[in-house]
């Protein structure tokens, strides 16, 4: 399959590299599948989540425990059931960044992480109740990490 894409042109891919969002992301319920493309080979640290049915719907994501080890998602039990899984290994965390000219101006979302089942493939963003984790946290406050 291709996919063109918003940074990388045209890509090549396998159905089962996609990831699934049956009820889409927030704000882009209509976009349900995301092909995730590393910036860098084998990294999960950044990733540019880009949407197969719209070559302007595209995110980018990192892996929040690089920036916060002590980041501790907890889901309810109704996300378990949406992402068909019991087992928290199954699961991997991704937040939502905006970038902008500089880390003082740009921004994670350590609130609604994107949670995918990587047996299935299947997605959800979730919103979670604890009060620590805001909409926005700027990329300077995890200064000094190696990320």
């Amino acid at each position: 399959m291709k996919a063109d894409t918003m940074y990388f042109g045209m890509l090549e891919f396998n159905k089962e590299e996609l990831i699934c969002f049956e009820e889409g992301l927030f704000g882009f319920e209509n976009r349900k599948d995301f092909l995730p493309v590393p910036f860098e080979a084998e990294d999960d640290t950044i990733l540019c989540l880009q949407s197969i049915e719209d070559r302007d719907t595209s995110f980018i994501i990192m892996n929040p425990f690089r920036l916060s080890p002590d980041y501790n998602p907890q889901l309810k039990p109704e996300d378990y059931k949406r992402l068909g899984t019991s087992r928290e290994e199954d699961l991997s965390y991704y937040v939502i960044c905006v970038i902008r000219n500089t880390p003082e101006e740009s921004t994670v979302n350590l609130k609604c992480p994107v949670v995918v089942n990587s047996v299935t493939r299947k997605a959800i963003q979730v919103i979670l109740e604890d009060g620590n984790y805001r909409f926005r946290h700027s990329l300077s406050e995890f200064s000094g990490r190696e990320v």
